[in-house]
């Protein structure tokens, strides 16, 4: 049988689930469009629980040296930490591709 984890988010993946879905919403006043790309993150983040570790750590720090892992989904990246001793995955951050991303996670 597969180990099966237990997927969390922290305060701030939650805020840019909600920053996310805002500026579809509202800015690009496409609501439905909003509603279908914040499932299809949360079901992507959800299979983590099955072989979380099957994608590649970032290679810049901090993070490296925190053993933080990347996944894409679409035109977003997320962000999270495995604890096997624990069986937790945590997901840190949901970024957009196309932002700085180095730049902004370095106060982390």
């Amino acid at each position: 049988m597969m180990k099966q984890y237990n997927v969390v988010y922290a305060p701030l993946a939650l805020e840019d689930m909600e920053s996310i879905y805002r500026y579809i919403a509202l800015h690009l006043q496409a609501q439905p469009t909003a509603q279908k790309q914040i499932n299809r993150i949360r079901q992507k983040i959800a299979d983590l629980s099955i072989m979380p570790t099957k994608y590649a750590k970032v290679d810049w720090e901090p993070w490296f040296s925190m053993s933080i892992r990347r996944m894409t989904i679409d035109h977003y990246l997320v962000f999270y930490r495995v604890e096997e001793e624990n069986e937790l995955v945590t997901v840190i951050r949901i970024l957009y591709g196309g932002r700085d991303i180095e730049t902004l996670v370095k106060d982390l």
